[in-house]
């Protein structure tokens, strides 16, 4: 990865301040969604992570992961498949399979879910998100697929070292490169 693509990011990036009673800040990522050049650089950077381990299907989980795996995807010649959000719609009528998210960045358990079909025995998946606070995610998303999971890729790993090394994290940033 290019530093032009680094410096464009932490240019992006910002932290706010919610007021009180909040005490703490809240990321703000927008304007990496809005820098046309970052738009441009995210998927390939992302991608030649893992380009070596052939990922056939990118998985992400939304919110944002629904833009940023996409770009990835493309990036490698794989498809996309999203993992969505119980709870945050309608149910999707279709089978699914899902997975438990323990306590993720902000203590909450989630489930994670994607649908059936879209994945296949051959797959290599690789997951895609825009930042890891626990690995929480990632691990319960491995734990869908096993031993065709290749790794994540995410913009900011803000992991413990350890967790990053089980979870083959790899990232552009991490949490320390954008501190306020």
């Amino acid at each position: 990865m290019n530093d032009d693509l680094r410096d464009r990011l932490r240019r992006g990036f910002r932290w706010t301040d919610p007021g009180p009673p909040a005490d703490y800040l809240v990321s703000d990522r927008s304007g990496w969604w809005r820098d046309p050049v970052i738009l441009d650089g995210l998927g390939p950077a992302l991608a030649d992570f893992f380009r070596a381990a052939r990922p056939t299907v990118v998985v992400s989980p939304e919110v944002t992961g629904f833009l940023l795996g996409p770009l990835v995807a493309r990036a490698l010649g794989a498809g996309f498949v999203e993992a969505y959000r119980a709870g945050a719609r309608r149910a999707i009528a279709e089978p699914m399979i899902w997975a438990e998210v323990p306590a993720d960045h902000r203590g909450d358990i989630q489930h994670l879910g994607v649908r059936r079909e879209l994945l296949t025995a051959d797959d290599r998946v690789l997951i895609v998100d825009d930042w890891a606070s626990t690995g929480a995610q990632a691990r319960a998303l491995r734990g869908l697929f096993g031993e065709r999971y290749v790794g994540t890729a995410v913009i900011v790993d803000e992991c413990p070292p350890a967790v990053t090394a089980e979870l083959t994290i790899r990232s552009l940033l991490t949490a320390a490169d954008l501190e306020p």
